[in-house]
């Protein structure tokens, strides 16, 4: 489970602990003391999951919650973990876009389960409303332009992916390398032995045995094949 976790905790000792049982369980942890800092953090980069304490100095874990949900995303899952257990502080939290409300003192045992249960459905939510083509144990997610294998995403540069989508969008067709050059790399004079090239590094990722394909078949003279094989 490779998530980025953003830890907005201004008490160190607890931003470590959440920190080391995150990045034991295979997360991303990056870990700040005040609000302010956080949304410095979410100018450059979104995590997929963020955990807020409330009392923080400064900006308030409320207030940040309330300008992240206008202004940054409006779906990203918030685990608020703050020693205020009042019920209207729990409700406020709730009401204002949290997920989850974990009071301190709390076992990192627990908040790690939560964070990890809270993962687990928003992909499954993504997974279901994205638009995905299946072949073998991959799954490419067409939206996201993303290759899995399983939960595991398969890391491709850009024109992997963008060479990959356009063999499957022509399943079953034989392609030659003309073609695949002219549509994908949209110029129509060029260097096609960079098609073989992407060709092989995808095979190397996907192919079980990449001097025998089962997806990316070649057709010799002509070109290249998908086919979903048979499994």
């Amino acid at each position: 489970m490779n998530s980025k976790i953003l830890v907005i905790e201004d008490v160190p000792e607890m931003a470590e602990l959440a920190s080391m049982y995150l990045t034991k369980s295979g997360m991303q942890v990056e870990a700040v003391g005040t609000a302010e800092e956080a949304l410095n953090y979410l100018d450059k980069t979104m995590p997929d999951l963020i955990i807020l304490d409330l009392n923080l100095p400064g900006m308030s874990g409320f207030d940040f919650l309330t300008k992240f949900r206008k202004e940054y995303n409006a779906s990203l899952p918030v685990i608020i973990v703050s020693a205020r257990d009042a019920d209207e502080d729990i409700i406020n939290g709730l009401e204002n876009g949290a997920d989850e409300f974990v009071t301190k003192p709390y076992s990192p045992k627990v908040l790690l389960a939560r964070v990890e249960a809270i993962i687990r459905r928003q992909a499954k939510v993504t997974a279901a409303a994205e638009a995905s083509y299946e072949f073998g144990p991959y799954t490419v997610l067409l939206n996201s332009c993303v290759l899995k294998k399983g939960p595991e995403k398969i890391p491709l540069s850009t024109k992997e992916y963008e060479v990959l989508e356009f063999l499957i969008s022509h399943e079953g067709e034989t392609l030659g390398p003309e073609k695949i050059y002219n549509d994908v790399w949209k110029a129509q004079y060029g260097d096609i032995t960079a098609v073989a090239v992407y060709v092989q590094r995808l095979r190397k990722k996907i192919e079980a045995d990449p001097s025998s394909p089962k997806y990316i078949k070649t057709v010799f003279g002509m070109g290249y094949r998908f086919e979903k094989g048979n499994d």
